[in-house]
Order: structure tokens, then C-alpha cells, then sequence
């Protein structure tokens, strides 16, 4: 069994991948390089700035997630280092894959290095996928309740007031959640760990943060797709909830072929082309260029540490 589970998520993020990119062969077997060419240059430059805006933003949000999460265990850390760690964390686990696992090595290096036990590392982790899971939630439901035609999108025989009713479900959920902690839950006590419901002001901060990065990440996408055929942002970003979902569930490296599949699907009516330059440029901006940042922070990282410990011996 312990073998099994060590290969399970490696092969759902294989298989995940093999699958969606031979659909999307099948799809864009009559999409030429110079089409994608053709809709990359075709982007202006005004919507590269609000794409290089959005993406600042997201990170932002992002590094809210580890802020809040302290302050719930009740440490103080630099904002520098806080964001510094955050950004690092997010810029690995989301081409990495496995984000939970993959930032959890990140953060457990970085904080116990300020004093953080492996525990309270858990519990950072473990609030921070809560705290985005919440703005994924909320936000389906503000989008199902606002565009209930989206379902129609990817399942058109379901009903929109099914759609509605979803989303009005949604957001009752999420108020219950505001509600509980307004009355204050017993943490949750065990062996290993002890779960806390966060103070009503954390919730509240939890209900601002995490929507801000994911319209954020939305935003790089939903500037640079052209108008034509555009069909507004609530759209864009439902469909960016549900994509970005599914290629965190199937643990797939950077989504790849999972974000496509799911946007060319959600967007019929648009240009292929048009819609992988969008998501290029999303890849440009939210993974790869932030990646690349990240492995020069560990190497900085890592030798400030290295020399520290040299010293130390030394003296």
C-alpha cells in the first residue's frame, strides 16, 4: 500500500496529462504555428501591461495566504521575508504540481528557520489551501449566481436554474463558515495537531484575499483575449475556477494540457488560437517567469544559510 500511494498521484498527474494533450491534439490538429504567432502579436500593449498588472496583484494576494496564516498562530515575521517565502512557495508548487506537498518542503525550510516548529508548519499549510479553496468556493458561487449560463458551456443538459440554485447553495455555505466563527467553534485537539477556528477578523481578511489572487490570475487571461467573441470577465474567470481546479487536482506540472483543454471547451465560440496566446502569455506571466525568479531566491537563500553555518563553525 505504501508503495502504491507513492506512485498514485505521480501517475493521475501523467495520465492527466497524456489524456489532455492528446484531446487537444485531436482538437487544433489545423492550428498553425504562424496562427499562434499571428494572435501573440495581435495583443496590444496595453493589455500586456494590465496582464503584467494582474499578475502582481495575484502574488500579492498570495503572499496574504502566509501573513494570515501567522497571524493565526500568533508569530511576527518580517513582511519581506513573509513575502519573499510566500512567492517562492507559490512560484514552485504551481509548476511543480502536487502544490500541497511541494510547498509544504518550501515553507517548512524557510520557517523553521524563524523558529516555526514542523506542526505549526502543518497548520500554515493546511490554512493557506484552506484560505484558497474558500475564494475558489465563494467565487463559483457569486459566478453561477451572476452568469448561470455558464453551465451550459460544459454541460448543457443541466438546467440554468440548477446552476443558480448551486450557487446560491455556495454562498450560503461560505455565510455559515462567516457565522462560525462569529460564534466561535471548539479547535479541533489531536495527537498531532491543534486546529483553531480563525478569529472573525481573519475570516473576513480570508474573504478579501483569496478572490483578489484569483481575479488576479483571471485578469492575465481575460485582458489579453481580444474582444471579439469575448464573453466578459465573470465568464472568463468561472472558467478559470474550474480549469485551474482541475489541474490542481490532477496534479498535473503547471496544468499543462489540463488549462487548455478546459478553456477551449469553455470558450467555443473564440478563435483557438486566440485563446492558447491568452494562455500562453498566463503561463509567461503567473508560472514561468515567477519560476525562474524563485530559483534565484533559494539560491540566495541557501548560500546565506550556508555561509551562516560556516561562520558559526568557525567561531
Amino acid at each position: 500500500m505504501k508503495r502504491l500511494r507513492k506512485f498514485f498521484w505521480p501517475l493521475v498527474s501523467t495520465l492527466a496529462i497524456v489524456l489532455s494533450v492528446y484531446i487537444l491534439y485531436k482538437d487544433l490538429r489545423g492550428l498553425s504555428l504562424d496562427e499562434f504567432m499571428a494572435s501573440i502579436n495581435a495583443i496590444p500593449v496595453s493589455g500586456w501591461i494590465l496582464a503584467c498588472g494582474a499578475t502582481l496583484v495575484a502574488y500579492a494576494a498570495l503572499a496574504g495566504y502566509d501573513h494570515l496564516a501567522l497571524e493565526h498562530l500568533g508569530h511576527r515575521i518580517s513582511l519581506w521575508f513573509i513575502t519573499l517565502t510566500s512567492f517562492t512557495t507559490y512560484a514552485l508548487s504551481h509548476n511543480i504540481g502536487a502544490s500541497v506537498f511541494s510547498g509544504a518542503l518550501v515553507r517548512y525550510r524557510a520557517y523553521t528557520s524563524k523558529g516555526l516548529t514542523g506542526s505549526e508548519v502543518g497548520v500554515l499549510v493546511a490554512f493557506c489551501s484552506f484560505t484558497f479553496a474558500l475564494g475558489t468556493f465563494m467565487l463559483f458561487g457569486f459566478v453561477l449566481v451572476l452568469e448561470p449560463e455558464i453551465i451550459e458551456r460544459f454541460a448543457d443538459f443541466l438546467p440554468i436554474e440548477a446552476a443558480f440554485s448551486t450557487g446560491i447553495l455556495i454562498l450560503a455555505v461560505v455565510v455559515l463558515y462567516v457565522i462560525g466563527s462569529l460564534v466561535g467553534f471548539r479547535p479541533i485537539d489531536t495527537r498531532w495537531l491543534k486546529l483553531e477556528y480563525p478569529k472573525p477578523s481573519l475570516v473576513f481578511r480570508q474573504l478579501i484575499i483569496a478572490p483578489i489572487e484569483l481575479i488576479g490570475a483571471a485578469g492575465i487571461i481575460y485582458f489579453v483575449l481580444p474582444a471579439e467573441g469575448n464573453p466578459g470577465f465573470f465568464v472568463v474567470l468561472g472558467i478559470f475556477l474550474a480549469s485551474f481546479s482541475v489541474a490542481l487536482l490532477s496534479h498535473a506540472p503547471g496544468g499543462i494540457g489540463v488549462l487548455e483543454l478546459v478553456f477551449l471547451a469553455g470558450l467555443p465560440d473564440m478563435d483557438p488560437a486566440v485563446v492558447l496566446a491568452a494562455l500562453a502569455v498566463f503561463r509567461l506571466f503567473y508560472l514561468i517567469v515567477p519560476f525562474v525568479m524563485a530559483l534565484v531566491v533559494i539560491l540566495v537563500f541557501e548560500r546565506s544559510r550556508f555561509l551562516a553555518r560556516a561562520r558559526n563553525g568557525e567561531d
